[in-house]
């Protein structure tokens, strides 16, 4: 009996091709087509409406030369550093907190989860409240005579990030743990068993053991934090509005103003294809390391 031919490449899983045509033609027409039509016209002068007068780089060389980018490219490093530093460190050390069979471990990380079902208006509303010296934490610590009464984190330049740093940190850290917790979930056992028969302390097997074998885990993690932290917008206007002054500004603020309150088209488009670039520096790496694990 002659066997079956095998269908040419091109057509294997062909219906699943067919079916999956519409959203790569609608990532190609909207994200590529939108892509590369941003790049196009932050080369150009436009205002209100899309100008075909070419300028070259002025409007990069503006954007490097304005006090109000310059900040908010700051307060993100700032901002971004501190987020990742501890997301990571948080959302690991409750990741090995869950992962020790604990009781009740579902009802937790819902607990934990639950703030990253939250928009970040929503969050930046709450820690707005909460932060308040006149109705907030303050003013309870305030009333009871405790360090820390009346101070006002969002009305200081010097302390302002550290509020939505905290407020970020609520918010997202959820994800964090049940992103490392799935990798923790992954290691096998046997691992645990040798490194007990060994005497080797827990800690040490965290250290020099299991995080290297998460590598994959962490990158990813990287990815999607880095990618957020880059787009925040919404917890920035809804606790700060940028202020005091531009102590909190981030790009994203900057390039909604300057498209829609002062009508600088070409502006706007220059600061998001900066952005568009800083989240490709983080994508970049994850992919290449993606791609090296499966051929490997």
């Amino acid at each position: 009996m002659a066997h079956a031919r095998r269908p040419f490449g091109l057509f294997r899983n062909l219906n699943a091709k067919i079916a999956a045509i519409p959203m790569m033609l609608t990532v190609i027409v909207v994200f590529v087509g939108c892509t590369v039509w941003t790049v196009i016209y932050s080369f150009t002068d436009s205002k209100l409406l899309p100008s075909q007068n070419f300028i070259g780089i002025a409007q990069y060389r503006r954007l490097f030369t304005t006090d109000r980018w310059n900040a908010s490219i700051t307060n993100l490093a700032v901002y971004g550093v501190l987020s990742l530093i501890f997301a990571f460190v948080v959302g690991f050390i409750l990741a090995v907190l869950m992962d020790q069979k604990i009781r009740f471990e579902n009802t937790f990380r819902t607990i934990f989860l639950y703030p990253f079902a939250l928009s970040f208006i929503v969050t930046g509303i709450i820690w707005q409240w909460i932060l308040d010296p006149g109705l907030g934490l303050p003013k309870v610590l305030q009333d009871w005579g405790l360090p820390g009464g009346g101070v006002s984190l969002l009305g200081n330049q010097n302390t302002v990030l550290i509020a939505l740093v905290i407020a970020g940190l609520w918010q997202g850290t959820g994800l964090v743990m049940v992103l490392m917790l799935a990798g923790l979930r992954g290691i096998d056992g046997e691992i645990w068993k040798a490194a007990r028969v060994d005497g080797i302390p827990a800690w040490k097997t965290y250290l020099f053991v299991v995080i290297p074998m998460m590598r994959g885990v962490f990158v990813t993690t990287l990815v999607i934090v880095a990618s957020g932290i880059v787009r925040v917008y919404d917890l920035v206007v809804a606790m700060t509005h940028g202020g005091p002054g531009f102590a909190s500004e981030m790009p994203a603020k900057y390039v909604y103003d300057f498209m829609f309150q002062r009508s600088n088209l070409g502006q706007a488009l220059a600061a998001s294809t900066v952005m568009l670039v800083t989240v490709f520096i983080f994508l970049v790496p994850w992919a290449l390391v993606e791609f090296r694990q499966k051929r490997s």
